[in-house]
């Protein structure tokens, strides 16, 4: 927290200074998946402003919506190629490629938002992050997003028990697709903008998307009756932000020390505003005319444990995998103290 007060007393100082009508060194382009919301007008917008305000106007990021600067889930491409020098990406559409991508994005693992910050930057994930993605797909990439714990299921049916689950048919997509279909669920992939008529014919019986404040425009509730709870399927998770390496090998230490600065104020301001707008749409949810319904603690316990078998499935065949996943492992083991002398968040004089 010292550090973040540190770079957001930087970031106030230099955003007092008045940046002169001189062009800016570099103007770059920022490619996303997103066609509008949060992500892109909010989390996208919160980079930009930083690396201008940082860098005195020296650099400039403008977001484009998704599929303007080519395909909207192809966002790796199109900063590989340098038809954007710059994008705010979900590192789970390369999933297809490694599925180690998962790890790094969020899955059915436990780490919530709080907990992926201080991996990330406490306990070793993104330098593993940075390097990875460099390896595996030769760009420069890291978080500048956090995300927030997702809502199970927007469901026709009620789901408490892994014997509800048997054979509902559910969209979904990557890892939870996979572990999902294990667990008995027959999965759909399919795009974010059919899921509502979906829903609505019965062509699925559930689907989830993301965390409270995600999903309220969706309007998932007006046509699901069942809200399942909690996310343990994606209990928090990271956007990253990825760089072409031409573009990066321009810039000169300490500016991509700045880009770096950037990105990690923007997940900390992403945290806020995120887990602060979920709180509001919950709370409209919940005393709405959907009917909350809790996940039995024997099928959370399951998910557990058919997620720990496909890890050691995967991390027995792919190196990195295996890397990321001790790392995570090891983090979590550290964890277990945390219950022992921090209360849970919310609970305090309850």
């Amino acid at each position: 927290m010292k550090k973040l007060s540190k770079i957001a007393a930087v970031a106030a100082l230099v955003a007092g200074v008045t940046v002169t009508a001189q062009a800016a060194e570099k103007n770059w382009r920022m490619a996303t998946p997103w066609s509008g919301g949060p992500w892109l007008e909010r989390d996208a917008q919160f980079f930009a402003d930083h690396v201008g305000q940082l860098s005195a106007g020296n650099i400039l990021v403008k977001p484009f919506p998704g599929g303007t600067l080519g395909g909207a889930l192809k966002v790796t491409d199109t900063v590989k190629s340098g038809v954007a020098q710059i994008s705010h990406n979900y590192i789970n559409y390369d999933y297809g490629m490694d599925p180690t991508t998962a790890l790094l994005a969020g899955h059915s693992s436990g780490l919530t938002p709080e907990e992926f910050m201080l991996w990330m930057y406490q306990g070793g994930g993104i330098e593993l992050y940075e390097q990875y993605r460099m390896e595996k797909f030769d760009v420069v990439a890291f978080p500048c997003s956090i995300l927030g714990t997702e809502i199970f299921l927007h469901s026709n049916k009620p789901v408490r028990t892994l014997e509800d689950f048997q054979g509902l048919r559910l969209r979904t997509s990557g890892a939870w697709a996979e572990i999902a279909s294990r667990l008995g669920a027959s999965t759909v992939v399919m795009a974010g903008a059919d899921i509502y008529t979906a829903l609505e014919r019965g062509a699925i019986d559930a689907a989830e998307w993301g965390s409270p404040e995600m999903n309220k425009p969706t309007g998932f509730q007006n046509v699901a009756k069942y809200v399942i709870l909690p996310g343990v399927h994606q209990s928090g998770g990271v956007l990253e932000c990825q760089i072409n390496k031409k573009a990066w090998n321009g810039l000169n230490e300490q500016e991509q020390n700045l880009l770096r600065q950037a990105a990690k104020l923007s997940v900390f301001d992403s945290w806020l505003a995120a887990s602060y707008a979920d709180l509001k749409a919950y709370e409209e949810l919940a005393n709405g005319p959907n009917e909350i319904v809790q996940l039995d603690p024997s099928f959370i316990e399951a998910i557990f444990e058919e997620t720990r078998k496909w890890e050691d499935e995967y991390a027995a065949k792919n190196d990195w995998f295996r890397q990321v996943l001790d790392s995570q492992r090891g983090f979590k083991e550290q964890m277990k103290s945390w219950p022992q002398y921090r209360m849970q968040i919310g609970m305090a004089g309850q």
